[in-house]
C-alpha cells in the first residue's frame, strides 16, 4: 500500500472516535494523532491498518495522483451484446481504437450488421451459436483478455478512453479489485425517463464509496466496470442473467479484496423508450433477489435491524390511541441503545447518532413497505382503512424525502409517483423470484443482536 494516502470523508466527525451517520469507529491515540489534519499514508505499519481499516469502513476515500500503476494500454474493454449493432457502433466510435476490444456476439440474429461494424473499426469479434445471457458472454471475453486489466462497457454505455483512463489511479490500492463510475440515465423527455435521470436504478450517487452489503452502495453495476483480470478467477456466474454484477462484488469483496464506486467519472446510460419497457426492466431486476439469497444468504436481506428496531416497525401500523405510547417508548429505548453505546462522545454527538439511528431504522421501514414487500402492502390496503392510511403518509413522506435529496430533475409528483411505480415492479419482481425459486430469504429483514455499525 505504499504511495496509498486517504482522506476522511467530509461529513465524518472526529471526536474519541470517528462517526459517520449512526457509524461509530473508536480509535486509539495512537491513530487518532496520525489523523489530525483529517489525512492519513500508509507509510508505516499503523498508518497502513489504518489506511486499510478506513476505506473498508467507507470513512476515508483515496486521494489519487495521475502517477497511477496502470496506463490504458494495460487495458482491454469487453462488450457482450446481442444485435445492437448501432449502440456498438456508437461506443467503438468513443473509443476511437485507443483500446484493445473484444465484442461478443451473444447469438445475434442479424449477426452480419454486427460484424461489419466491429470491422470496421477494428475490434475483435466472437460469435457465439447460441445465447448465453450477459453474464457467460463477459466470461468469453474476459478468456481473450491478455492485459492486467478489463473493461467491461455495456453496447448501451456511451463511455470515453478518458472515462476509462480516470478511473485508473484507483489501482494504486493493491487490495482493489474493482472501480466503477457513475452510471448516469441519459436525458428524457418522458415523465419516468426524467425520474430515471433523477434517481435511476444503476446511479449509485454522487459521493465516492467503497462497496459494502448493507449500505447504501451496496454493488457496482457491469454496465462499466474496470478490474483487475487475476482477481476475477473465473468470471461472472453464467448461470445467472440478472444480479450476476452484484453476485461478482460480493464474490470479490469475501474474497478480501475492494471494490470502490466513483462517481467523479460519470457515463451515461440509453433509457427504455416506454413505461412498458422501464417497469419490466425493474421487475426483471427484482427476480435476481432469490438466486443472490441462495448464493449469499442474507447480504440480499432488504433490512438489517436490531431486535427492538424490529418491533418498533411493527408497531407503528399496530397502536392506536394510547397504544401510540408503546411506539414512543420503543423508539426512546432504541435511542437509548445508541446513547450508551456512544459512551465517551460528547452529550450532542450521542444525540446525534441516536437521531440518525432512528432515521435509518425509519428509512428501512419505508423500504420493507414500499419497495420489497410491495405486493403485500397492496393486498393488506385494499382491505385495511389504517393500512392504506399509514402507507400513503409513508408512501409520499419517503418520496418527497428522495426527491429533496436528489438531482430534482422533475417536478415531485410526478418523481414519487415514478417512484412508487417502480418500487411496486421491481418488488413484484423479488416476489416472483422468490416464489419461483421457493426462497424466501430476499423477502425477510435479518435481525441481528447489536445495532448495526453503518452509514
Amino acid at each position: 500500500m505504499a504511495g496509498l494516502r486517504v482522506r476522511l470523508h467530509d461529513d465524518v466527525r472526529v471526536g474519541q472516535g470517528l462517526t459517520r451517520g449512526a457509524r461509530m469507529l473508536r480509535l486509539d491515540p495512537r491513530a487518532r494523532d496520525l489523523l489530525r489534519q483529517r489525512e492519513v499514508d500508509a507509510s508505516s505499519p499503523l498508518g497502513e491498518a489504518l489506511v486499510a481499516r478506513l476505506l473498508d469502513l467507507d470513512l476515508a476515500v483515496p486521494i489519487l495522483t495521475q502517477d497511477g500503476p496502470f496506463s490504458l494500454a494495460d487495458v482491454t474493454v469487453v462488450v457482450p451484446v446481442r444485435d445492437r449493432a448501432a449502440g456498438v457502433d456508437r461506443l467503438l466510435a468513443r473509443l476511437g481504437g485507443r483500446l484493445a476490444c473484444v465484442v461478443v456476439d451473444d447469438a445475434s440474429r442479424d449477426s452480419a450488421a454486427l460484424a461489419a461494424v466491429v470491422a470496421r473499426h477494428g475490434a475483435d469479434l466472437v460469435r457465439l451459436p447460441v445465447n448465453v445471457g450477459p453474464a457467460a458472454a463477459r466470461n468469453v471475453g474476459l478468456r481473450r483478455v491478455t492485459t492486467p486489466l478489463v473493461a467491461f462497457v455495456d453496447s448501451d454505455v456511451a463511455a470515453d478512453p478518458a472515462d476509462l483512463e480516470a478511473l485508473l489511479p484507483h489501482f494504486v490500492d493493491p487490495a482493489l479489485a474493482a472501480v466503477a463510475p457513475r452510471v448516469w440515465a441519459e436525458a428524457g423527455a418522458r415523465w419516468f425517463q426524467r425520474y430515471e435521470r433523477s434517481a435511476g436504478g444503476l446511479d449509485l450517487g454522487p459521493v465516492p464509496a467503497a462497496v459494502r452489503p448493507w449500505s447504501a452502495v451496496a454493488y457496482v453495476p457491469s454496465a462499466c466496470l474496470v478490474a483487475r483480470v487475476d482477481r476475477l478467477g473465473g468470471g461472472f456466474d453464467g448461470g445467472l442473467r440478472s444480479g450476476e454484477d452484484v453476485d461478482l462484488v460480493w464474490r470479490l469483496l469475501s474474497g478480501g479484496h475492494r471494490v470502490r464506486h466513483e462517481p467523479g467519472v460519470v457515463v451515461a446510460h440509453e433509457q427504455r423508450p416506454t413505461v412498458r419497457g422501464w417497469l419490466g426492466r425493474q421487475l426483471f431486476y427484482g427476480t435476481s433477489a432469490a438466486p443472490l439469497a441462495q448464493r449469499h444468504d442474507t447480504q440480499v436481506a432488504p433490512a438489517v435491524l436490531t431486535p427492538l428496531q424490529a418491533a418498533l416497525l411493527v408497531s407503528v401500523p399496530l397502536s392506536r390511541g394510547r397504544g401510540r405510547w408503546s411506539t414512543v417508548a420503543l423508539a426512546a429505548v432504541v435511542a437509548g441503545q445508541v446513547w450508551r453505546h456512544a459512551s465517551g462522545e460528547p452529550a450532542p454527538e450521542r444525540a446525534r447518532l441516536a437521531v440518525a439511528a432512528l432515521g435509518g431504522t425509519s428509512r428501512q421501514g419505508a423500504g420493507l413497505v414500499l419497495r420489497h414487500a410491495a405486493p403485500l402492502t397492496i393486498a393488506l390496503a385494499l382491505v385495511s382503512r389504517r393500512v392504506r392510511r399509514t402507507v400513503m403518509v409513508v408512501a409520499v413522506a419517503e418520496g418527497l424525502a428522495a426527491w429533496s435529496d436528489g438531482d430534482r430533475q422533475t417536478d415531485p409528483l410526478t418523481f414519487v409517483a415514478a417512484r412508487r411505480a417502480s418500487d411496486v415492479a421491481y418488488g413484484s419482481g423479488v416476489w416472483w423470484g422468490a416464489a419461483r425459486h421457493r426462497m424466501l430469504g430476499a423477502l425477510l429483514p435479518h435481525v441481528v443482536r447489536r445495532p448495526r455499525r453503518r452509514s
